[in-house]
């Protein structure tokens, strides 16, 4: 299959960073093609825990090139330090690491502005992570204060910078006026480090996929956060459904011939927004102790609840999946009984259509299906049919209620704790 598409399902935080790892071994291409630095990505390689937010989870190995393509927004600081992180850590192959000269940078401005615009109306946190990517995001759509990549080589740089900078002071109170000259001598600096990585992706991997190489996409967020197709506004400022796919890598959909949807065998949620299935009790509080679910990036705990089977139904047509992994399946273990929201009931009736508008979404109330619980360690499980019967059978009507079959369960954090599953045993 020359191109594999991963895409979180839920609201970002399935694990998407560990199957990418995985599959990264049968690749030629990692690309990752939307979002920023808030996508935060743990791997666990042998004793050794990777965590990583803006360079792709492929990045850990020998032989594959890892693509930042022109979809996402760039913090080169950040990029430096993740390289000279793994660089300190003994890898030696990060030349495999390719950035698209067409990618929008975030620039001194756009944190400055995402501290002022974090409060959505009414005061509800929107969730972001202050980290300058919806700025950028803006100013990319409004063209004229945006700076690529490519952008940093160009001797009309200098002045640029200073056009920008004199009209956002205009716009920014004194404490956040910016020294032009500053920023230019900071972004040079960036430049240079990063000279030797900055390419024209879009016409590699154009190139590659027509010779038949093997190219993997990597989401980052998760689908009900797509700025189009989520729960605006309380979504991100990219396309991070499987709908984002070519305009964030410039590869078109014919070469995509297999989408994998994660999906975190619970759900989980950060920030604000309506969360239909949120559980603030004893249930919650097991998920996240048990799934240690503290944002990579932000530390913030995350709000959770049982698995929302309306919502992923909806994702899973936004983003075509073929198939679907379900990650941290052993969190569960221990719980006496499972719930699975299967419908909702909206204004006397009942449904199971996803709603178009957060509004509507914060009235209804999740219709639940109750399966058994199991107590058995599941961590050591390297097969399907070593996994107790109450988990078959909850993947079964995961599966089920989803409308695609499981290729893949997670049972703990590690490489070799990934079960690969046969569609026949648990598939819809």
């Amino acid at each position: 299959m020359p191109g594999v598409c991963v895409i979180g399902l839920q609201w970002g935080d399935e694990a998407k960073g560990k199957i990418v790892d995985l599959l990264t071994q049968q690749s030629d291409f990692v690309v990752r093609y939307q979002g920023g630095a808030n996508a935060g990505h743990t791997v666990v390689v042998g004793d050794q825990t990777y965590k990583l937010s803006l360079l792709p989870s492929g990045v850990l190995t020998p032989g594959v090139t890892c693509v930042i393509a022109g979809g996402v927004v760039i913090n080169p600081a950040k990029a430096i330090e993740e390289l000279e992180e793994l660089e300190g850590r003994g890898m030696t192959h990060l030349d495999n690491l390719k950035i698209s000269d067409r990618a929008h940078v975030i620039m001194p401005w756009h944190f400055a502005e995402d501290r002022v615009l974090d409060k959505s109306t009414g005061g509800e946190d929107i969730g972001t992570t202050q980290r300058g990517i919806g700025p950028c995001y803006r100013d990319k759509v409004g063209r004229s204060f945006a700076i690529r990549m490519g952008d940093l080589y160009r001797d009309s740089f200098p002045d640029r910078v200073r056009h920008i900078v004199a009209a956002k002071n205009e716009m920014l109170t004194a404490p956040d006026h910016l020294d032009a000259d500053a920023v230019i001598e900071q972004y040079t600096v960036f430049a240079e480090k990063l000279r030797s990585h900055v390419c024209d992706t879009t016409d590699m991997l154009l190139t590659a996929a027509e010779e038949g190489k093997q190219l993997l996409f990597e989401g980052a967020q998760g689908s009900l956060l797509d700025v189009d197709h989520g729960t605006y506004p309380y979504v991100t400022s990219s396309n991070s459904s499987g709908v984002g796919v070519s305009n964030g890598s410039g590869v078109p959909a014919k070469h995509i011939t297999h989408t994998l949807g994660i999906v975190k065998a619970y759900s989980t949620r950060v920030g604000g927004g309506p969360f239909p299935t949120e559980q603030d009790n004893e249930y919650g509080q097991h998920l996240r102790e048990q799934g240690n679910e503290y944002g990579t990036v932000t530390k913030r705990p995350r709000r959770c609840g049982w698995l929302d089977a309306v919502a992923l139904r909806y994702t899973a047509r936004l983003s075509g999946v073929d198939g679907i992994s379900v990650m941290l399946m052993d969190v569960l273990s221990g719980l006496k009984e499972i719930k699975i929201c299967t419908a909702y009931e909206l204004d006397g009736r009942t449904t199971d259509t996803y709603p178009s508008h957060v509004d509507d979404l914060r009235r209804v109330t999740a219709v639940y299906e109750t399966l058994p619980g199991w107590d058995e360690d599941i961590t050591g499980c390297t097969e399907m049919d070593q996994l107790p019967a109450a988990a078959l059978g909850y993947l079964k009507r995961v599966s089920e209620l989803v409308g695609a079959p499981v290729e893949y369960v997670s049972v703990g954090p590690g490489r070799e704790q990934t079960i690969q599953a046969a569609a026949a045993a648990v598939g819809a």
